[in-house]
C-alpha cells in the first residue's frame, strides 16, 4: 500500500480523532491539519496542529501537534509528524512541539527526526479553586516533550 498526504478539514480530522485516538478527545481548534491516505482514497491518519497549550511556549514562533491519530497503518504517524514540521516551517514557524505520555515509545517521532528536549513529571490534574476542571484519564501521567526545530 502506498501512502500519501491528503488535505483534510478540521471537522473531518476531529471526527477521525474521536474515533481512533486512545486517550484524548479532539482539540477545540487548529492552525492546520493534514491527513494520510492510500491510493483507494481511504484515510489512515490525521495530525492536528495548533497554538501551544502551555502559555509560556506560545511565543508566535512555536506550534504544537495537539493530536495525531491513525488506524494503525505502518508508517502513517511518522509521515504525519514529518509533514506537520515541513508545513509549519513553510508557514514561517521555527519550532514545532508535541508530547508523549509515559509508556509511549515515540518511535514515530524519532523516525521523523524529532528529539526529546524535556521530561515532564506527572501532575495531580489541572483543577484549582479559581479555575475548576474535571479530572481526565491523563492526570498523574509523566510526559516527554518533543521538538522539531530549525
Amino acid at each position: 500500500m502506498s501512502l500519501h498526504l491528503v488535505p483534510i478539514r478540521f471537522r473531518d480530522a476531529a471526527r477521525f480523532v474521536a474515533m481512533w485516538h486512545r486517550h484524548h478527545p479532539p482539540p477545540v481548534g487548529m492552525i492546520f491539519a493534514v491527513g494520510v491516505g492510500d491510493d483507494e482514497g481511504t484515510l489512515h491518519g490525521v495530525a492536528i496542529v495548533g497554538r501551544p497549550v502551555a502559555r509560556h511556549l506560545d511565543n508566535g514562533q512555536t506550534l504544537e501537534v495537539t493530536r495525531t491519530a491513525t488506524d494503525g497503518t505502518t508508517n502513517a504517524n511518522s509521515l504525519l509528524y514529518g509533514a506537520a514540521w515541513r508545513a509549519a516551517k513553510a508557514l514561517g514557524y521555527t519550532r514545532l512541539i508535541t508530547y508523549t505520555q509515559a509508556g509511549e515509545t515515540g518511535a514515530s517521532l524519532r523516525a521523523a527526526g524529532w528529539k526529546v528536549i524535556a521530561e515532564r513529571p506527572s501532575r495531580p490534574g489541572w483543577h484549582c479553586p479559581s479555575r475548576p476542571r474535571e479530572a481526565k484519564n491523563t492526570d498523574h501521567m509523566p510526559r516527554s516533550l518533543w521538538e522539531a526545530a530549525s
